[in-house]
C-alpha cells in the first residue's frame, strides 16, 4: 500500500517537472469545481447571517417596546 502511494506520487512529481503547464492546467480544472462550490456556498452562508441578524434586531426592537410600553402605562 505505501508502496503504491509511494510510486504515485513520484509519477506525480515527475509529470510536474516534464509538463508543468499541463500539470497546472489539469489541476486548475480539478479544482475549479471546488472553488464555485465554495463560493456558492460561502454566499449562502453570508445570507443566512444577515437574516439571522435582521430578525434578532428586530426581536430586541421589539422588546424594547414592550418595555417602554410596561413603564409608560406604570407612570
Amino acid at each position: 500500500m505505501l508502496e503504491n502511494i509511494k510510486s504515485w506520487a513520484e509519477y506525480i512529481v515527475e509529470w510536474a517537472a516534464k509538463d508543468p503547464y499541463g500539470f497546472l492546467t489539469t489541476v486548475i480544472l480539478a479544482l475549479t469545481p471546488l472553488f464555485l462550490a465554495s463560493a456558492v456556498l460561502s454566499w449562502k452562508l453570508a445570507k443566512m447571517i444577515e437574516a439571522k441578524e435582521r430578525e434578532q434586531k428586530k426581536k430586541q426592537k421589539r422588546q424594547e417596546n414592550i418595555t417602554k410600553a410596561k413603564r409608560t402605562k406604570k407612570d
